[in-house]
């Protein structure tokens, strides 16, 4: 990613990811983007074509037109590079003006091995930010597949972890930036994701409610022409608790757990207030209490409340219901079976990668050792 630096004549910066392929795009991303965003003043972030993810990585789960729209709902980015180069050069963090470059802790290679971000560490522009533990695509990809309900109390069967095993794990074991770990929700991430604003006078305050689950360019689309339904809208997105979303969804969903689901909502642009467990139906206590002047909902199927009520029966009778096409029919299933569809493939993809990554842990730690052996040796007094 680029991003502007602490001058005082507001200079650009590369920052985040610095280039990216931002495939899944979770919250795990939006916190690398977040960090990066306050190193300096204006965040650009690099996205990859699908082109060259496949090349160096393998295919991406998303088209590169999905990718670039989703970075751009995030909302701490200022300006997205589509089709940037794999490897991030000098002449890249020049060409966009930028002071520096951000990465996370982890590391990038091409598809020989190389770390991308070779040229520009060695210059000095570059920052690195700290990964987010707990997320990966590994993991998401590995719940899918898997289709059972281990994660929605963070508690790892037997079954879900040799699962997650074989998805990422090259011949010599785990590589630290590709296994799977658990996601553990504080009170202080929430803080840092979300806005802090309060609704002002003159606000039009919509409600829209839902899993919101693997928070996909599905949801950026319908959030974005919610978003557009007022001239000064204040966005509060009910999020529905896992067993509630198991009950009308049914299998394993959601696939992300409902602190994961908080943060991945909260970091889009077009969203200004999350609540977290809200109520299957719609009703009188809850338009009352955060003065809803507008109850949004898309074109997908509105499945009656436990007692067979429509959830939506209060806002309708008050006449602030209304329907959002958003021209965007993408739903979770639908990415679930994309993942199903080319499970082989994406189960190569992360052995590749982990195999490469440990070949350089293993090349650094014996450097390491050879820079010891050649260190004086200590006086003993």
């Amino acid at each position: 990613m680029f991003l502007n630096g602490y001058r005082p004549c507001d200079l650009k910066t590369l920052s985040g990811p610095c280039c990216a392929s931002y495939d899944m795009v979770h919250y795990g991303h939006s916190n690398q983007l977040r960090q990066a965003k306050a190193m300096g003043d204006y965040l650009i972030v690099g996205v990859h074509t699908d082109a060259e993810i496949s090349k160096h990585k393998g295919p991406p789960v998303f088209t590169q037109e999905e990718r670039y729209k989703m970075v751009r709902a995030i909302k701490w980015v200022d300006e997205i590079v589509e089709g940037a180069p794999y490897v991030t050069t000098l002449e890249t963090l020049d060409k966009y003006n930028c002071d520096f470059c951000v990465h996370g802790d982890d590391i990038t290679l091409t598809v020989d091995g190389k770390d991308t971000y070779e040229e520009v560490k060695r210059a000095g522009r570059y920052r690195e930010c700290k990964r987010t533990q707990g997320v990966s695509t590994t993991d998401l990809v590995g719940r899918m597949l898997l289709m059972t309900k281990a994660h929605h109390s963070n508690i790892v069967s037997l079954h879900y972890q040799q699962h997650t095993d074989n998805f990422g794990k090259g011949p010599k074991g785990h590589s630290p930036w590709t296994g799977v770990s658990q996601f553990l929700q504080t009170s202080q991430k929430i803080i840092q994701f979300a806005s802090g604003k309060e609704p002002q006078p003159g606000d039009t305050i919509i409600y829209v409610a839902g899993a919101f689950d693997l928070f996909h360019i599905g949801h950026v689309d319908f959030l974005e022409m919610v978003y557009k339904q007022a001239e000064r809208p204040y966005v509060i997105v009910g999020l529905h608790f896992d067993q509630e979303v198991n009950r009308y969804k049914g299998k394993n969903y959601p696939i992300m757990n409902i602190h994961e689901r908080t943060l991945s909502v909260l970091a889009c642009r077009y969203v200004s207030e999350v609540v977290i467990g809200a109520p299957y139906a719609v009703g009188k206590d809850l338009l009352d209490h955060f003065k809803v002047d507008l109850v949004c909902h898309g074109k997908t199927e509105v499945l009656p409340d436990k007692d067979g009520v429509d959830p939506y029966a209060e806002p309708k009778k008050r006449g602030i219901f209304r329907a959002i096409d958003s021209g965007n029919n993408l739903t979770t299933d639908d990415i679930v079976q994309r993942i199903i569809e080319n499970r082989l493939q994406f189960e190569a993809r992360n052995q590749k990668k982990e195999a490469k990554e440990m070949a350089v842990i293993e090349a650094m730690k014996k450097r390491e050792q050879k820079e010891q052996g050649e260190a004086p040796a200590q006086t003993a007094h």
